[in-house]
């Protein structure tokens, strides 16, 4: 290997992160302002069409999944996560994301999934630490009105007070689902003081400005599928610094989706060892 060809790799390898990090933290100390009209337009007719094929996709059991073929449930019997990114349309303003996350929970049941998803006031220990606290405000049969403090780790910490509007259905006893739509999220400046005070619109960064969350489970097999989605709004790309910041706004959602699976398989294993 000549010599130019090691310093590029060396910059590549070592230089090139650090003067990402340093993009993406200067970008991140930039307020965002508010969503444009059309970005928070462009969410909601993208969101109504996720929906819309949910809606399709649950009125059958055999289709109930979207990773319903047989060499996809073999690999997640296997123990393996199935995790990926949806195409999503570009609104003015602002980024969609949408993500997809399915996991196999062995010898859980349906009935088990629906009450701990139920359960908000354990999610600060079931999802710690991305939630902080969780209480519902309100509920009426299968809907509920919750509000959560959520921690979301970038270069900045950054911490969000949330409600969400949130929809528990059962198809017939192996299959249920849930919908989750943000009403309200506020971005807190100085968290763990005695104001907390919630960012004006102008100020906040705009980490995540909408997110809606759509479950999916079936019972077969000695266990459960689970199917999460996720479809949320943040800030766009400062004009010129796409190919350091991208990577890491489309980490954020993967990894907390991926974090979310995880954490409800391991609430779900706990638990089925409980049980009596």
């Amino acid at each position: 290997m000549n010599r130019r060809r090691i310093q590029n790799l060396h910059f590549e390898t070592t230089i090139a992160p650090l003067v990402a990090l340093a993009i993406l933290a200067a970008a991140a100390a930039c307020p965002a302002a508010a969503p444009t009209p059309a970005a928070v337009a462009g969410f909601s007719n993208y969101s109504h069409q996720v929906e819309s094929r949910l809606t399709r996709q649950h009125s059958s059991p055999s289709g109930f999944l979207a990773a319903s073929n047989p060499q996809a449930r073999a690999r997640l019997r296997n123990g393996e996560l199935i995790i990926e990114q949806l195409p999503a349309p570009d609104v003015s303003g602002a980024i969609l994301h949408h993500w997809r996350g399915t996991a196999f929970a062995p010898h859980a049941a349906a009935d088990g999934f629906e009450r701990l998803m139920r359960d908000f006031n354990s999610y600060p220990r079931i999802y710690s630490p991305q939630i902080l606290s969780a209480s519902t405000l309100s509920q009426s049969r299968d809907h509920y009105q919750v509000a959560m403090r959520i921690r979301q780790q970038h270069i900045l910490t950054v911490v969000l007070d949330t409600v969400y509007d949130v929809y528990f259905l059962r198809l017939d006893p192996d299959h249920r689902s849930s919908v989750s739509r943000s009403t309200r999220i506020s971005e807190i400046a100085s968290p763990g003081t005695s104001t907390e005070p919630a960012l004006p619109p102008a100020e906040d960064h705009g980490f995540l400005w909408q997110l809606n969350t759509y479950w999916s489970c079936e019972q077969r097999d000695g266990g459960l599928y689970l199917e999460i989605e996720s479809v949320s709004l943040t800030r766009s790309i400062p004009t010129g610094l796409g190919w350091a910041v991208r990577p890491f706004l489309q980490s954020v959602p993967r990894d907390s989706l991926e974090f979310t699976l995880r954490s409800t398989l391991n609430a779900l294993r706990h638990s089925e060892r409980n049980l009596p």
